[in-house]
């Protein structure tokens, strides 16, 4: 085995959803014989949220609930063999032949006024602290997803200053971009190792060398890469595509409210329209856009041309999807008082799902929030389920993990498509019982469905007709 000191060392900035699991794939890498390419130690600030991270790696443990047995199994590994750790010690950056940034980046917007505002702030300083310790021909990677132009105006200047004030040759900074395409959820790790990168670097050594290291780690023979000519065409490719995705599942929604009020499964069609090939990623109606990209992403556009580039444009699509997306819960909410038939003051809706997406706890913008919010305001009482979730940190709830009881439940909504609701026998869960359920987020099979409209229970799915 190939001896930790002789490997290229890695820093990963940030143990986040997206840094942890880069930081697995990375120590996954191995050579023809086996053998591990790189040591990786990923770095996180000494905080509660990052104590826990740093100590549960280091317990060969993945500090995020998840499904995927193939990332748990691949970090243990990793640890095990102790080419993968986890520090607070920043002076790790100094011995780093590759840091990859991985920090957050949280944009606002004012609905009132359509204000953007992003906060540079940490990610600044973030930076700052790598200019200040890295090695000259050091390569950085970053990952996080940023307004178009960051590496130009943002990154590359602190580093040369601080290169500057070092005494170094600014010359000699490497800088690419690389942007994740990180799904969390069953294919968590394979969607880093077996999916496909785009990539690009402020010059040719930087690239190359970007290039050089996305091959250890990503299986490019079925997955090639993707060099683009500048980072910010990079930069503006995740924007994009979190944009387009964004806009495509608001554009839908509009179709959503004409199924239900006609009396149509939107479902079918979509299904029919799919067989389509080019129509096959087309989306559907649902509960809500939640998670770290596609409820902020399409905004950073707007923000980079006025703020980067001088250049003020308006981007009206993606503003109308980010508020569109944002209002989506509110229609399951409203269907909730419609079908109740009165005041929510007093009544227990029992809310199924409160991550952002399907097979990962990860609550980061959660629809749920919102509908737990504006359910909450008007006087209702939200018991939440969620078998990923234990506690809610937003909002500092403990979460059901177990079903519970429905002696006392006026509505059910099943809102995120976990598999342990798709599998769901409500005939059986509910017993004698015909409460109010609404399927919020298409979870239910068309045999889940219609069994329990048969025993006489009242259903009411997002995109379908009444009964449908």
């Amino acid at each position: 085995m190939q001896a930790a000191k002789e490997r290229p060392l890695v820093c990963v900035q940030g143990l986040g959803f997206v840094g942890t699991a880069m930081a697995v794939a990375v120590a996954s890498a191995r050579n023809e014989q086996g053998e591990a390419l790189y040591s990786v130690v990923g770095i996180d600030l000494p905080n509660p949220l990052g104590t826990h991270r740093v100590q549960s790696i280091n317990d060969s443990t993945f500090p995020f609930e998840t499904t995927d047995e193939k990332l748990k199994t691949n970090l243990e590994r990793s640890v095990k063999e102790g080419h993968l750790s986890a520090s607070f010690d920043e002076s790790h950056y100094e011995r780093a032949d590759i840091i990859i940034v991985d920090i957050p980046l949280d944009l606002y917007l004012e609905d009132d006024t359509d204000t953007i505002d992003v906060n540079f702030g940490p990610f600044r300083g973030a930076i700052r602290t790598l200019g200040q310790k890295m090695k000259p021909d050091c390569l950085v990677i970053v990952e996080t997803t940023v307004p178009p132009g960051t590496c130009e105006h943002v990154v590359l200047p602190i580093l040369k200053e601080c290169f500057t004030q070092r005494g170094l040759d600014p010359s000699e900074i490497r800088l690419a971009h690389s942007y994740e395409r990180v799904m969390p959820g069953r294919d968590y790790l394979d969607s880093i190792i077996n999916f496909w990168r785009v990539f690009s670097g402020i010059d040719e050594r930087s690239a190359s060398l970007c290039e050089d290291f996305l091959k250890d780690i990503i299986n490019t023979e079925e997955y090639p890469l993707t060099r683009l000519s500048k980072t910010v065409a990079s930069e503006t490719a995740k924007v994009l595509e979190n944009s387009y995705r964004a806009t495509t599942i608001a554009f839908m929604e509009e179709w959503g409210r004409f199924a239900e009020e006609v009396g149509f499964d939107l479902f079918q069609v979509i299904r029919a329209i799919r067989m389509r090939p080019t129509h096959s990623n087309i989306r559907q109606p649902g509960f809500g856009v939640g998670g770290y990209c596609l409820t902020k992403d399409p905004l950073f556009a707007q923000w980079s041309s006025q703020n980067f580039f001088d250049k003020p444009l308006d981007f009206p699509f993606c503003m109308q999807a980010v508020k569109k997306n944002k209002a989506m819960p509110i229609v399951t909410l409203d269907a909730v008082k419609t079908l109740l038939d009165a005041p929510l003051q007093g009544k227990k809706i029992l809310l199924l799902g409160v991550s952002y997406r399907q097979d990962v706890g990860d609550t980061r913008y959660s629809p749920s929030g919102t509908f737990l919010t504006a359910a909450q305001k008007e006087g209702a009482n939200v018991i939440c389920h969620d078998p990923l979730v234990d506690l809610w940190e937003e909002f500092d709830i403990h979460v059901e993990s177990e079903l519970p009881s429905v002696d006392d439940v006026d509505i059910i909504v099943l809102a995120v498509p976990h598999q342990e609701y798709k599998t769901l026998d409500l005939v059986q869960w509910l017993s004698d019982k015909k409460l109010p359920v609404i399927d919020a987020n298409c979870v239910l099979s068309d045999e889940q469905r219609l069994a329990y409209i048969a025993k006489g229970g009242t259903l009411f799915s997002i995109g379908r007709g009444a009964q449908l």
